[in-house]
C-alpha cells in the first residue's frame, strides 16, 4: 500500500460537475483522478445561460442553437412568447458532446481519467481515503479495483452512492424524474418548432407536477418531461406530446432518463475527507429544474473548498462550498421551490401561471433573473409591481386567459416571435 500512488482528489462523475472540479484543481497544481462510467447521457433540455458561457469560458462551436424567446403553453392552449429583449440568447447544447468536451479540457488541464464505477469508499491505516470502483466492462462483473487520495469529491449525480455511503441524509434529497427523446430536426419548415425558441408546456396531460418541453439542439431537439409521480408514464406523456405537435414521425435518436433532485442537501461534507457538488449536493433549481449552471459553480466552490483543505489541513473548509453557494443562490432556490409547489399543482393554477408571463415586467425580470443568474436588485419598482401582479392571479382578481389567448384557440405551439 505504501506504494501505491497518492492523488490528492479523486472525483466521481465526469458531469459538468465533476468535469469543473477535475479542471479547477488541476490547474492550481494538484494531482487529480477523474473518475467516470462510460455511456451515460444525462437527460437534459441543454440550456445554458450567458453567464456559464462567460464564467466558464465555453467556445462558440460547442453551442448547436441560440434561443432568444421561450413559448409558454397553458393547459387550455393559451400561448404566451417571452422574448428575449435585444441581442441577447440563451445557448443550447447537446450534452452527449457538451459533457465530453468539458472531460477533455480537464485532462488537457492536467486531470487523469480513467473509466469505472464507484463501489465504496474505506481508509488506509495512515487515514487516506481508497476508493474502490469496478474497470471498464460489465459493472458488477468487472475487476475491482482502488485509488488511493487525500480528499474525494462525489459528483456522481442525483441519489449519489458517494453520498449515501458518506453523508447522512443524502439518500432522503427530493427527486423529479425525468425522461426525454432526442429527435431529429424537421427537414422541412414546421409550424410546431422553432430553432430559436424553447417551448414549455405547462399541461397536467403532460406533466401532473411539473413541466413538459421541446428545445432546439440544432439538427435535433430534445422533447421530454418531468414529474415526482412515480405512477405518471413519462414514455407516454412524451408520446402524446410529440403527437400533438406532429413529431411524431421524426426519428428518435437516443432516449435518457433519470432523476433530478429539487433540494440542496443540508450537509454536503462528511467533517472529514469527503465532499458533495452538482446533482449530488441537490443543487437543480426548482420550478425550472435547471441544473447546468448550478452544476458547474456548485463544482467550482467545491474545488476552492478542496484546494483550501489540501493546503490547511482543516477539514471544517469542505463546508465553504455549500455555505459559498446557498449564499448566493439559497434565496432563488427558496422562491422557485414556492412557486412549484403552488402554480404546478393544478391545471387551473398552470392557466393563471402561463397568463401571467404575458407581463412585460415578468418577462423583463425573468429573463433578466435567468441570464445574470442572480436575483436583479438594480429596479426594485418591478419587483413591487410583480409582487401585487402575482397576490392578483393567486386572488383570481385576473382573468387566466386574455382576449387574444382565446381568438387563438389552438393548442399546438408555433407562433410567430414577437
Amino acid at each position: 500500500m505504501t506504494e501505491q500512488h497518492i492523488y490528492d482528489v479523486v472525483v466521481v462523475g465526469g458531469g459538468p460537475c465533476g468535469a469543473t472540479v477535475a479542471t479547477d484543481l488541476a490547474k492550481a497544481g494538484r494531482s487529480v483522478l477523474l473518475l467516470d462510467r462510460a455511456g451515460r447521457i444525462k437527460p437534459c433540455g441543454g440550456a445554458i445561460p450567458p453567464r456559464l458561457i462567460r464564467d466558464f469560458d465555453i467556445p462558440d462551436d460547442i453551442i448547436v442553437a441560440k434561443v432568444n424567446s421561450a413559448l409558454m403553453v397553458s393547459p387550455s392552449g393559451q400561448r404566451v412568447d417571452m422574448p428575449i429583449d435585444g441581442n441577447g440568447f440563451v445557448g443550447m447544447v447537446d450534452r452527449e458532446v457538451f459533457d465530453e468536451w468539458l472531460r477533455e479540457r480537464a485532462g488537457r488541464s492536467g486531470a487523469e481519467r480513467r473509466t469505472g464505477t464507484f463501489e465504496t469508499i474505506t481508509r488506509a491505516f495512515d487515514g487516506t481515503v481508497l476508493v474502490h470502483y469496478r474497470g471498464k466492462g460489465d459493472p458488477e462483473k468487472g475487476p475491482c479495483e482502488q485509488i488511493r487520495c487525500r480528499l474525494v469529491i462525489g459528483a456522481d449525480g442525483a441519489r449519489s452512492a458517494v453520498g449515501r455511503r458518506e453523508i447522512p441524509g443524502a439518500e432522503r434529497v427530493p427527486c423529479v424524474f425525468a425522461y426525454h427523446e432526442i429527435v431529429e430536426w424537421p427537414k422541412e419548415a414546421s409550424e410546431a418548432v422553432d430553432a430559436r425558441r424553447c417551448d414549455v408546456y405547462y399541461d397536467g396531460r403532460f406533466s401532473p407536477d411539473f413541466y413538459s418541453w421541446i428545445f432546439p439542439h440544432g439538427t435535433t431537439m430534445s422533447i421530454g418531461t418531468g414529474s415526482a409521480n412515480k405512477g405518471f408514464s413519462l414514455r407516454g406523456a412524451v408520446k402524446d406530446l410529440r403527437d400533438l405537435t406532429g413529431l411524431d414521425g421524426m426519428t428518435t435518436i437516443r432516449r435518457e432518463g433519470a432523476p433530478i433532485p429539487l433540494k440542496p442537501l443540508k450537509k454536503w461534507d462528511n467533517g472529514k475527507d469527503v465532499l458533495l457538488a452538482g446533482d449530488a449536493a441537490g443543487v437543480v433549481a426548482p420550478a425550472s429544474g435547471e441544473g447546468i449552471y448550478y452544476a458547474m459553480l456548485s463544482g467550482r466552490l467545491a474545488a476552492e473548498a478542496a484546494e483550501k483543505t489540501l493546503a490547511t489541513g482543516d477539514a471544517r473548509n469542505l463546508a465553504l462550498a455549500r455555505k459559498r453557494f446557498m449564499k448566493a443562490h439559497g434565496r432563488v432556490f427558496w422562491i422557485l421551490g414556492i412557486m412549484q409547489y403552488f402554480w404546478y399543482s393544478s391545471d387551473k393554477r398552470r392557466e393563471r401561471f402561463v397568463s401571467m408571463c404575458r407581463d412585460k415586467d415578468v418577462q423583463k425580470l425573468t429573463w433578466d433573473s435567468y441570464m445574470n443568474k442572480e436575483l436583479v436588485r438594480k429596479d426594485p419598482l418591478a419587483h413591487v409591481k410583480i409582487f401585487f401582479k402575482d397576490m392578483a392571479h393567486l386572488l383570481g382578481l385576473l382573468p387566466a386567459v386574455d382576449a387574444d389567448a382565446r381568438r387563438s384557440g389552438d393548442r399546438r405551439a408555433g407562433p410567430s416571435l414577437q
